[in-house]
């Protein structure tokens, strides 16, 4: 990305706009400048643009107006600078691209810093380079973070792509490359391991920014040792004191408001009641559904949030531009209206709705009272996109057996749904021998989990137990955007319910599904890498309402059914996981029996308490 080598060329062009002897491209007239630089609104301001750029912001720019020049009125409206999204994943959306920015053009937003960390898991450097070739044909900026942590857990399951400071270094060079995604092994960073402090250095070496994520409570020495490892923002924080405690220590507070990760009411209070300096804080989205972005909006919706938690709107506003472009190092470029900027501009009739009349995007009208006008790249995807599910084989009832010995007393470790929340109960529960294997229990809430290979065709294929969906019929769920490694993942009450959904899946190249008495219910189609949909985000929206009806049906009524289900595989949250290689006690790091007698179970619970 960077600075266009037009402009660095030819800002004498802008010079010749500003002074009326050459005219502008295009001229928004008699609008509210909100000038988040200085905190004013400023009444009666035109803005003139030429080659994409903000050549004049002032009471009149009529001496630039020509012939051809596009002219706008404002009709005394509000003049805002393009919305920043300062962290966010596109593929939670299960959109591209393409498709994410063609639906938050029209909420506002002219720039996006995305990490690519799941299609990196799946696909490695060339997905990184395939979304950032994404990236520079929108008609919006999209800035790419290189992942950091590919794969989460090494050792604990089989990744589908390994990146590491050689990867980071290639990436570095790449235009559109901002900085180092998410930083999620705090742990390595404060324990001095070589590779995340490698990939950090290289970083730092580029001029960029280190991004973190610290999802820990323990505030001590851990958490001194991993900002002193370089991370330099971080939207992990859940309470009041870790915003307070971030500011403190030179981080940026990246305050998140997503589909499911509401954490700005607790953290905001740092400026509202505490009155800390805002200037260190930013807004993002993290991960939002296409549902969300289409009935609510992308961050528009969190400027809107954080407004109704006390915040100024301008600060609120400032939050989501000029501070964001600060800590990215682009606000020569953008986050305020200002000459020499992008032309990123909304015209909204009050700061509170910020709904858009109109958006300018890098110079150009995007969005029509309402309407999206710009224009979007057509891309065709090679076979190595579209065909990222790799079966060893066709899965058989015999893979969802979980055999075992008549052994007297038999317990099981069980995975335990916590709904709303990322992290899972390690449950302890009597389960019955029958026939020589363990089955699922509808009456208790016990339904089976199989994690399959899907990258390499190791055949792998684990099962395990699972408790809190509330499935009450012979059914089984499945997907493949299964965080952190995206292996398949399939949770059913039926064996045979389950193969149907395994197999379904990998015929169409992934995606989600629910079945119940072998019918489909819902699905949605993600043919890249089994992350994204080639269609509009309103059509995933559809698909994943008939997704939820189907979980509906099998009686799960959890708020976020597919995104809990998405995170049963994801070995760096607490307590208890399920992957290709076997069930793992986050807690220890330990791979640990599914079923075990009653009397191993309690001496192993003495030796934890111990």
């Amino acid at each position: 990305m960077g600075m266009d080598s037009f402009w660095l060329q030819n800002a004498r062009e802008l010079v010749d706009c500003a002074m009326g002897r050459l005219p502008a491209h295009l001229v928004i007239r008699n609008g509210k400048w909100v000038c988040v630089q200085t905190g004013e609104i400023i009444p009666h301001t035109d803005i003139a643009m030429r080659a994409k750029r903000i050549a004049y912001v002032g009471p009149d720019a009529s001496h630039t107006i020509g012939k051809k020049t596009v002219v706008i009125d404002a009709g005394d409206m509000f003049l805002v600078p393009g919305l920043l999204d300062a962290h966010m994943h596109v593929e939670s959306g299960l959109v591209t691209v393409t498709e994410f920015v063609r639906a938050a053009l029209p909420h506002g937003t002219t720039g996006m810093f995305i990490d690519p960390h799941e299609i990196a898991n799946v696909f490695g450097l060339r997905g990184v380079r395939l979304m950032v070739d994404d990236a520079a044909l929108q008609p919006i900026h999209v800035f790419v973070q290189m992942p950091s942590c590919v794969p989460a857990a090494p050792g604990f399951e089989t990744p589908g792509a390994v990146l590491g400071p050689n990867e980071v270094t290639e990436a570095m060079t790449w235009p559109g490359i901002i900085g180092l995604g998410e930083m999620m092994n705090f742990p390595g960073v404060f324990n001095g391991d070589d590779k995340v402090h490698a990939e950090m250095s290289v970083t730092r070496g580029a001029g960029k920014v280190i991004g973190g994520h610290y999802a820990s409570n323990d505030l001590g020495l851990p958490f001194h040792g991993y900002i002193a490892g370089g991370p330099q923002d971080d939207h992990e924080g859940t309470r009041l004191e870790d915003a307070v405690a971030r500011a403190r220590q030179g981080m940026k507070v990246m305050l998140r408001y997503g589909s499911a990760w509401h954490d700005v009411a607790a953290q905001v209070k740092a400026v509202t009641e505490l009155g800390l300096n805002p200037r260190n804080f930013l807004l993002c989205s993290d991960d939002l559904l296409a549902e969300t972005l289409v009935s609510e909006g992308h961050m528009d919706r969190v400027v809107r949030h954080a407004i109704s938690e006390g915040l100024d709107p301008m600060t609120a506003l400032q939050m989501a531009t000029v501070n964001t472009a600060e800590h990215f190092g682009v606000s020569r470029e953008m986050g305020m209206i200002a000459p020499g900027r992008w032309g990123d501009v909304l015209v909204v009739a009050d700061l509170e709705s910020l709904k858009a009349e109109y958006v300018v995007a890098k110079g150009k009208l995007a969005v029509d009272r309402g309407r999206v006008v710009a224009d979007f790249p057509v891309r065709e995807y090679p076979d190595w996109v579209t065909q990222s599910v790799n079966l060893l084989r066709p899965l058989k009832v015999e893979d969802f057996r979980i055999n075992t010995i008549p052994n007297g007393n038999l317990q099981a470790n069980v995975i335990g749904i916590i709904e709303n929340q990322a992290p899972t109960k390690h449950l302890v529960m009597p389960v019955m021998e029958e026939n020589g294997e363990i089955k699922q229990d509808i009456e208790r809430d016990i339904a089976k989990i199989a994690v399959i290979e899907r990258h390499n065709q190791t055949g792998n294929i684990k099962v395990g137990l699972v408790h809190g969906f509330g499935l009450n019929v012979p059914c089984a769920l499945a997907t493949t955007f299964a965080h952190d490694s995206h292996q398949m993942i399939v949770v059913g009450t039926d064996d045979k319910n389950m193969v149907l959904a395994a197999n379904y899946l990998a015929s169409i190249g992934g995606g989600e599904v629910v079945v119940k008495g072998r019918e489909i219910l819902g699905e949605v189609h993600l043919p890249i890498g089994g992350l994204m949909s080639l269609e509009p985000a309103v059509e995933v929206a559809n698909q994943t309402r008939t997704l939820l009806e189907g979980f509906h049906q099998c009686g799960c009524l959890l708020n976020n059914p597919n995104m809990q289900l998405s995170l049963l595989a994801l070995t760096v949250i607490p307590e208890i996981r399920l992957t290709d290689l076997g069930l793992i006690d986050v807690t220890q790091f330990k791979f640990i029996p599914v079923i075990e007698p009653e009397k191993k179970i309690r001496t192993r619970n003495e030796e934890r308490e111990k």
